[in-house]
């Protein structure tokens, strides 16, 4: 039985997925988000992230996480810098709990989950549902993307262990 869990950084809300299974079948798994306010400096929201990701990875113990890599957007650097923060403190809490993290970029997760390297959140998010057998869509988004890192971990856990 191997236990994977994803996560889509992001400032406001970082997405968790975990998946458990063996052989690429789904055996169970869960799903939330971490939220941060807006109205909180940018350390506190940062520890908030690594505190609760910490906890996350203490509690659960998976073997391995598997991380959207960072992708930068020329229009918003600001939100690519921003986002390499929120990354660096998740890496960090892996690090801590002794986890072996990797980083994807999302090309390769939708590749992997929908067998299309340029779909879109919809048909991620409806791939995601249709491999976990789960009823309707995940919400929020950044869960359903946080779990198809999860499922790509688990499909290459092999490669990524």
């Amino acid at each position: 039985m191997v236990k994977v869990i994803g996560i889509d950084p992001g400032l406001a809300d970082t997405g968790v997925g975990i998946v458990k299974g063996c052989d690429g079948r789904v055996s169970g798994y869960s799903f939330g988000c971490i939220q941060t306010s807006k109205n909180d400096s940018l350390q506190c929201r940062l520890h908030r992230i690594f505190s609760n990701v910490q906890d996350l990875l203490r509690d659960e113990k998976p073997d391995v996480m598997v991380v959207e890599d960072v992708f930068f957007l020329k229009k918003y650097p600001v939100s690519g810098i921003v986002l390499g923060e929120v990354t660096g403190v998740i890496l960090l809490a892996g690090f801590q709990e002794n986890v072996k993290a990797v980083k994807v970029p999302v090309r390769e997760i939708k590749q992997v989950v929908t067998g299309n390297g340029n779909a879109g959140k919809k048909q991620l998010g409806e791939a995601v549902s249709r491999f976990l057998g789960h009823d309707g869509p995940i919400r929020p988004d950044h869960a359903s993307d946080a779990l198809a890192l999860a499922i790509m971990g688990l499909l290459r856990y092999d490669r990524l262990s």
